[in-house]
């Protein structure tokens, strides 16, 4: 395997794309005049699809499965010219407006201070995005409902923010903050969900060594049995900008991410056509509804 691999690295550099980029090669095999891009990115796990960003502007490119791009391959290599009867239709809508979706608590003694549930509720069109990102929608959503229900005249402002166009570079978001930077400023907390269904089992204070005392001072409070498995990263860092919180934290407000057991998601539902409704773990999604809306209720009620 690690030989095949070694060839596979050799044959893309040899095509001139930068350390055997995927986007450059695209780009060259468009501008080469290809009619069509057969391409595939195996998850980790075999009998999937993963569908994620094309490079090329002009020319289709298609998604095939490992075991099927892996035939095609081996027959190419062979000398059989394999033939592919491809149907696909697609319209080219132009520039699509995308909306994000605001829910607020107001609050009763800081109003103009605030603690913001964040999630993404866009998704790649391979599956139906159910762990990506609609686990993380529903359980904000769960949560701003908990929240609404037994602390309706909170101390801090409690906002919900449900972004679209996070796939594509994080678009919804980064308007809010643009647009809304009294609220970035008056930020005492956000907590993002964005990477599938398991139990919350890790935070991290992205660097702000200031808010580690406070996030381990919330957790304290939390029952054992809700928050027993939650590691505590401080003062971790900023982290790379994988999902919405970066676009706060680049801002220097004290956004934090709430990472979960992955149940497979990497290698199995994360950009994939397997991303569906039954894999979602509800008992998880309970739990992490009982964290969230506990950690909100603590940060609004803070001294500081």
């Amino acid at each position: 395997r690690t030989n095949g691999q070694q060839a596979w690295n050799r044959n893309l550099q040899a095509t001139g794309s930068v350390d055997g980029r995927r986007r450059d090669l695209h780009a060259q095999l468009e501008a080469a005049g290809a009619a069509g891009i057969i391409t595939s990115q195996w998850p980790g796990s075999y009998g999937t699809t993963r569908v994620f960003n094309a490079y090329n502007r002009e020319t289709p490119t298609f998604e095939l499965s490992c075991e099927d791009y892996g035939l095609v391959y081996r027959l190419t290599q062979n000398g059989q010219d394999p033939v592919l009867r491809l149907t696909a239709e697609a319209d080219n809508l132009g520039e699509v407006p995308v909306y994000n979706v605001i829910g607020e608590i107001p609050g009763t003694e800081i109003p103009n201070e605030y603690v913001m549930l964040s999630a993404h509720y866009d998704s790649w069109e391979g599956g139906s995005g159910a762990t990506d990102n609609g686990s993380g929608s529903l359980l904000m959503l769960e949560t701003m409902r908990i929240l609404k229900e037994v602390y309706p005249n909170p101390k801090r402002t409690i906002l919900i923010g449900l972004w679209s166009g996070e796939e594509q570079g994080l678009n919804g978001s980064r308007a809010f903050t643009e647009d809304h930077p009294e609220i970035v400023e008056g930020l005492q907390a956000l907590f993002n969900q964005d990477n599938g269904t398991g139990r919350i089992v890790n935070l991290s204070a992205q660097g702000f060594i200031e808010a580690g005392a406070s996030l381990a001072n919330w957790l304290s409070h939390v029952p054992a049995e809700v928050a027993g498995s939650v590691n505590l990263n401080i003062p971790g860092n900023p982290g790379g900008g994988g999902s919405d919180y970066a676009s706060f934290v680049c801002h220097g407000a004290p956004a934090f991410n709430l990472g979960a057991l992955s149940w497979d998601y990497s290698s199995h539902t994360w950009h994939t056509h397997r991303d569906t409704f039954d894999k979602l773990i509800f008992d998880d999604l309970k739990n992490n509804a009982v964290l969230a809306a506990s950690l909100v209720y603590l940060a609004s009620e803070d001294d500081e």
